[in-house]
This record gives structure tokens, C-alpha cells and sequence, in this order.
């Protein structure tokens, strides 16, 4: 019987923290592979998994194992209120970039250009999985697979392709920049293989990815509010390339 807590230190440098039970359940539910998982109560993990995810109660059963709380808040940074943490492997980069890559798309991918906020960025993660992006691509210094980026993203990492790249290293496909000086989103159907950039709240984007961008949109935004939320902003898009038209100018 092999011991989790040997199995988690000699694992811990090399996958990915996925902190408490909501994003071990979404990463198991899209394929990943976790090598171990631990919780501090297991009957009440097993409960919320009867209640909240039947779909993966088995697993997360056969997984599971059982530790002194002590143990427990030691193995991660902050402990989660669910009381579970695991170890997943991170997916391939070269697996992440051929589905990026590939043509035609059936939806696009979206860019964080040098995004600043690890927390935005981990809803953003958040939000394409669920409106079925292709990816999250950023660019900068952030590592998109930062544990607090994959904490604010509920494991759901694992639905999406996340890579962090250069502008130059962008994915194919027309390139819509969101930016203050660009056309009504409104008035643009968005195509399947669009490429959607957002700068961040603070600086914008930045002047290799505009350059680049074949349009540039905005948001429509009430007169003397500054900005919207990054999370908000990438919301509000693929809401709008979901919904397949264009409203009339």
C-alpha cells in the first residue's frame, strides 16, 4: 500500500496543485490524470460528492484517502474549506498547441495579453471551459498554470487548452482586439476561428498584440466608467459570439 503523503512530496514540483473538492471534481471529469488525492474528512467529501457530482463519486471514492487534519493544512498553501487537495498531471504542451493550432476551429480562443491578476485570470479559465472556448492562450510573464490562476479556476484547466505563448506564437485566425478606439461589438458577428484579445484593466493592450489585431472592438460602456473586469470583458464576448448574429446598427 503506498503512503499518500510520501506520494504527495515526491510529486508536489512537478503537477498540479488542485485545491479542494470542486476543481478535483471538474479535472476528473475532463480526463485528468491525479496520481493523489487527500482530504481531512472523507465521509464529508464523499457526501458533497453524492449531492453535488454522482457523475464522479466513484472516483473520487477510489481516490480519496483520509488524513489527520494536521496533515492535511501542511501539504498546501492555504487549506480550502471543502478540506481536499490533490495532485494532477499537467496536460502536454505539445498536445495543448496542435489543439490550438488546428483549423477550422469550432470556437475561438481567447488571449490575456500580459494579464497582471492571477485571480481574473483563473475565471477567465473559468468561463471559456464553460462557453466552450478553445483555449485561454496569455502572453507576459504570468504562468497561466500558477496555482493560484488554477485555484480561481476550479480545475476546469483541464476542459480548455491553457498555455501561456508570445504574440508571435499566436494561434491562426482572424485577430479581434478589444480596445476603447474599436467598433460597437454589437454590430460584429464573431466567426468559430476568431482569435479574441484582451489587454488588462490597467494598461491595455499591449502595442505588439494592436498592431497585430485585424479589428479592434469595444464594449458598450456607459460614459465616465473606466473599464469593466477582465473575467467580465472576455464574459460579455464569447456571450456574444455564442449567440451566433450581430444585432443591427
Amino acid at each position: 500500500m503506498t503512503d499518500p503523503v510520501a506520494d504527495w512530496h515526491r510529486l508536489a514540483a512537478t503537477t498540479v496543485l488542485l485545491d479542494g473538492f470542486h476543481a478535483l471534481k471538474h479535472a476528473l471529469r475532463f480526463g485528468a490524470e491525479v496520481p493523489v488525492a487527500v482530504t481531512a474528512d472523507r465521509t464529508a467529501a464523499l457526501a458533497l460528492a453524492d449531492e453535488l457530482a454522482p457523475d464522479v463519486r466513484d472516483a473520487l471514492a477510489a481516490l480519496l484517502t483520509e488524513v489527520p487534519h494536521g496533515t492535511y493544512t501542511s501539504l498546501v498553501p492555504r487549506p480550502h474549506p471543502t478540506a481536499v487537495a490533490a495532485l494532477a498531471v499537467r496536460p502536454s504542451r505539445e498536445s495543448h498547441l496542435a489543439r490550438l493550432a488546428r483549423t477550422p476551429r469550432t470556437a475561438p480562443v481567447v488571449v490575456l495579453d500580459n494579464p497582471r491578476n492571477l485571480g481574473n485570470a483563473g475565471a477567465v479559465i473559468r468561463l471559456a471551459a464553460g462557453l466552450g472556448a478553445t483555449g485561454v492562450v496569455t502572453t507576459g510573464t504570468v504562468d497561466p498554470w500558477h496555482p493560484t490562476v488554477v485555484r480561481g479556476g476550479a480545475g476546469l484547466h483541464f476542459a480548455t487548452a491553457v498555455e501561456r505563448l508570445t504574440v508571435g506564437e499566436l494561434p491562426p485566425g482572424p485577430l479581434f482586439a478589444l480596445d476603447p478606439e474599436g467598433d460597437d461589438l454589437r454590430g460584429v458577428k464573431l466567426p468559430d476561428d476568431a482569435v479574441l484579445a484582451f489587454g488588462s484593466e490597467r494598461a491595455g493592450l499591449s502595442p505588439e498584440l494592436r498592431a497585430r489585431a485585424d479589428h479592434l472592438l469595444s464594449l458598450p460602456m456607459r460614459p465616465q466608467v473606466s473599464s469593466y473586469n477582465l473575467a467580465t470583458s472576455v464574459a460579455m464576448t464569447l456571450y456574444h459570439w455564442s449567440a451566433g448574429f450581430a444585432a443591427p446598427l
